[in-house]
């Protein structure tokens, strides 16, 4: 059978924003996954990397941040940003049942993902695609704080030539966080993952990173 994809509303305070279910016909755990600052969840990044998620296994739940969903440039500040995830999250363990329901995101969703689970929000770990470590060319200012206090499992994925990360930076960070992070590493990569010299759409882009994400799913669920 085909993927099942539904198109959803979620309340989050007095707003709703939308989002995206999309469910295989045998799923073994579902992500939730958010956008970056400057896209979202209909972006072709993430359609290819839900689709191929499903292929793999493993249902996934997308959705808008409330700046987006009203059509704003400017991200939502963390408090709203962390209400929107635990909103969308109680929704997605609803869809998700017993299922493991795990928690990620491009850039800023899965920062704000990680914040959020740093103040309590429950998940079985967290997926980064392009953790933005730092702002490009401003490497003293680290948003690592939050980081090591997160118990749960974390897998980043991280282009070698990410200006939100400095390698070694990020390597450092990773190693402080302790056995329960992982890093792999995406070779000549930038922060959308493009490598130089590859003729790849969007789509195609993200649907790469989802074999690594969901083994790492199933070696942690």
């Amino acid at each position: 059978m085909p993927n099942t994809e539904t198109a959803l509303t979620v309340a989050v305070g007095d707003t709703k924003v939308s989002g995206i279910h999309v469910r295989p016909e045998e799923s073994f755990a579902t992500l939730v996954v958010a956008h970056g600052a400057g896209a979202g969840k209909e972006h072709p990044f993430l359609q290819g990397f839900a689709e191929a998620m499903a292929v793999d296994g493993v249902s996934t739940l997308r959705f808008n941040f409330p700046y987006r969903e009203a059509g704003r440039r400017f991200p939502d500040r963390p408090p709203a940003a962390i209400a929107t995830w635990r909103a969308v999250m109680e929704k997605a363990a609803e869809l998700a049942g017993d299922e493991p329901l795990w928690a990620g995101g491009k850039s800023f969703g899965g920062r704000m993902a990680s914040m959020a689970v740093a103040e309590g929000m429950p998940t079985s770990g967290l997926v980064y695609l392009g953790y933005p470590l730092h702002a490009p060319g401003k490497p003293e200012k680290l948003r690592d704080e939050h980081l090591y206090g997160i118990t749960v499992p974390m897998l980043f994925l991280q282009g070698t030539r990410d200006t939100f990360a400095t390698p070694e930076l990020l390597e450092s960070v990773v190693a402080r966080i302790g056995p329960t992070a992982t890093l792999q590493w995406s070779q000549d990569a930038d922060h959308s993952f493009v490598v130089k010299g590859l003729k790849r759409s969007a789509a195609e882009i993200g649907a790469s990173l989802a074999p690594a994400v969901a083994g790492f799913m199933r070696e942690n669920s």
